[in-house]
This record gives C-alpha cells, sequence and structure tokens, in this order.
C-alpha cells in the first residue's frame, strides 16, 4: 500500500512497537510495520563480528518449522563471503545498505552466490546497520525472491531513521550484545579500517590453516589466504589487484601457486574445500 502518514494503523503499529522493545517478538513486530509498504521474503537480526561467527537476534521462520540448513551453513563459515559482512567490516557505517552498493563485480559468479545467496535469498537484500564499536554491528537484513525497485529501496530509505533508532534501543534487551568493554577508546577512521582489515584477514587465515593441515595440503602464504579470500568472495582478479596495490599479473601468478598447493583446479573446487565439509576429504 502506498505510505500515508495520516494512516492511524500505520501510527498504531509504529507505538506497538515501541511497545515491544523489551519484548521477544520486537523483530517480528519490525518487520509486519516495514511489510506493509514493501513486500519481502525473509529477515534475520544479526550482529556481525569481525573475529568470530555472527550473533543471531532472530531470525524468520522457516514455513514448516525445521531448521534451515543453508542459514546453519552461513554461521558455520559462510559469513566469511557474504559482502555485506565485509562490507560492515572494513566500512562500518550506520544506515540502509544495498546490496548494489556492496557486491563485488563478480559476485553473482561466486559459488557463495550460486550455492547459498541464491538459493536462501534468491533475489536481492537490504540491511539496516548500526556499528556498536570497532567490531561489532547490528545488522536487520530483509532478503527477497525479487530485485527491490527504486520505490522500494526509497522506501526503505524512509523508513531507516525510526528502524535504526529502535534498533539502538533494542541494544539494552539484547543478550550479549551489550557494549563490549574490550573494544577500547575510539580509533580514527584510518586506524580502524587497518585494524578490521588486520582481523579479517586473521579470520581466514585460521580457518584456512585449520583445513589445510587436516587435508594434508601445502598451508599458504598470507598474501595467498588474502587473494583467495577476496576472489571467493567474489571479487576479479583486476579488482583484487587495485585492492592490493599489486599488478594483474601478480594475482594471476598468486592464483596459479594457490591452485597448485592445494590440488584444485577451478574456483569452485576451491569452494569446496574451504566451506563444504565433503571437499575437504581426499587431498
Amino acid at each position: 500500500m502506498e505510505p500515508d502518514w495520516q494512516d492511524r494503523a500505520f501510527h498504531h503499529h509504529i507505538a506497538t512497537l515501541i511497545d515491544a522493545l523489551d519484548g521477544p517478538d520486537f523483530w517480528t513486530r519490525a518487520t509486519r510495520v516495514i511489510e506493509r509498504f514493501v513486500a519481502f521474503d525473509n529477515w534475520v537480526a544479526l550482529v556481525f563480528v569481525r573475529d568470530r561467527a555472527p550473533l543471531v537476534c532472530a531470525e524468520s521462520p522457516m514455513p514448516d518449522g525445521t531448521v534451515d540448513l543453508l542459514f546453519r551453513a552461513y554461521l558455520e563459515g559462510m559469513y566469511q563471503l557474504d559482502p555485506f559482512y565485509i562490507n560492515a567490516c572494513e566500512r562500518p557505517r550506520a544506515g540502509l545498505i544495498t546490496l548494489a552498493e556492496v557486491a563485488p563485480d563478480n559476485f553473482r559468479m561466486t559459488d557463495y552466490y550460486q550455492r547459498y545467496f541464491k538459493s536462501n535469498i534468491i533475489g536481492d537484500e537490504v540491511q539496516f546497520n548500526v556499528p556498536l564499536d570497532a567490531r561489532r554491528t547490528l545488522i536487520f537484513s530483509l532478503g527477497a525472491k525479487h530485485h527491490y525497485t527504486e520505490r522500494d529501496v526509497a522506501q526503505f530509505a524512509m523508513f531507516a531513521p525510526w528502524v535504526i533508532a529502535l534498533m539502538r534501543q533494542r541494544l539494552a534487551y539484547e543478550p550479549g550484545v551489550a557494549a563490549d568493554e574490550a573494544a577500547g577508546a575510539p580509533q580514527s577512521d584510518a586506524v580502524a579500517e587497518r585494524a578490521a582489515a588486520e582481523v579479517l584477514e586473521l579470520d581466514y587465515a585460521r580457518r584456512f590453516e585449520a583445513v589445510t593441515q587436516q587435508s594434508g595440503r601445502t598451508p599458504l602464504t598470507a598474501r595467498e589466504v588474502e587473494v583467495v579470500r577476496q576472489s571467493l568472495s567474489g571479487f576479479s582478479t583486476r579488482a583484487i589487484a587495485e585492492r592490493l596495490e599489486i599488478s594483474f599479473e601478480t594475482v594471476r601468478a598468486h592464483k596459479k601457486h594457490i591452485y597448485a598447493k592445494l590440488g584444485v583446479s577451478s574456483q569452485s573446487e576451491l569452494f569446496a574445500l574451504f566451506y563444504e565439509p565433503n571437499g575437504r576429504e581426499g587431498g
């Protein structure tokens, strides 16, 4: 329906949402208000953390009441390839974030997109982001089987101020999400971004080291780990070269060495090795 700021029902819903701030159904009520104006198919409230798996605040239930196995796989490791997660770690900011803003140039060609995003979210996604400290961002994600129109995105942007304000207020009632005292004093943007990149690389390095040790493969160097991370996330060879400030040919050489060390011959095999349990067997 078209928004009508004289619509008493809308104001009633906002009032009940405010009343629900300290209750278990806050996130569900928030989705009910928004879906009056924009259609979406799934939602989740998470806290992105740079050096560990996201914390789940609430998620949309499966239609048949079963466990969402794809979402479990996401929490077990594939979140590392999520463009929203990567963006929140590298450049945290409050506001509405769209997939078009954060997706790498080759995102739709990745195994992450084909095996998780396309199957679980299907078409499009937006997130409302609230950075909590130097390491964590509270996010409220709305996914759709269709692509959001310009009108849809404009509607989300119109709602962003009150959605984000309520998300900030909700923090006091989310177990385990209170301000992290270990986060330390505020950092400059440059220092914070550098620290974020270092922690994100360490997160990948730990995972890749564990997998290579388990499978008996040759360990990767820190630079090779970073090339794998960006490649699996959807950055093209040229984009990786620009991001790492190295030449196109150097990136290609790194990829050749990576494939030889790990005994793989394709991007899909590389993805399977690090993100699918069966892919680690055999080598």
